[in-house]
């Protein structure tokens, strides 16, 4: 599954596969699954105000790692996930995420006969 994303006015690729989870893994030395269960925390809270402790307990490093991952999948040229956010002035994560759901999901769903 692929999509495209305009971020900062230039278009950028994310993509999942099957072998995405690896690439993570390899990448950030961190479990995919484990990692992408961790954002369920903003499903509870989404729409309403934060407290300090919901704050506190959203690792923000996970989102912006999803994407690189993503990217990197997509496009096997982009450099390391600081270099590769370093070319973005914006890279608004909360924006962004919403509309990668679907590739996340792709990752964790199976195909129903």
């Amino acid at each position: 599954m692929e999509k495209t994303l305009v971020i900062d006015g230039r278009e950028v690729k994310f993509k999942s596969t099957g072998a995405t989870p690896l690439r993570y893994k390899t990448q950030f030395n961190e479990d995919f699954f484990a990692d992408i269960m961790k954002m369920e925390q903003l499903s509870k809270i989404k729409g309403k105000k934060l407290t300090y402790e919901q704050i506190k307990s959203l690792d923000m490093e996970v989102f912006y790692n999803l994407c690189w991952v993503l990217a990197k999948t997509a496009d096997k040229s982009i450099g390391e996930p600081l270099d590769w956010l370093d070319e973005f002035d914006e890279f608004p994560i909360m924006e962004i995420l919403p509309k990668l759901n679907d590739l996340i999901l792709s990752s964790l769903q199976t195909k129903k006969k």
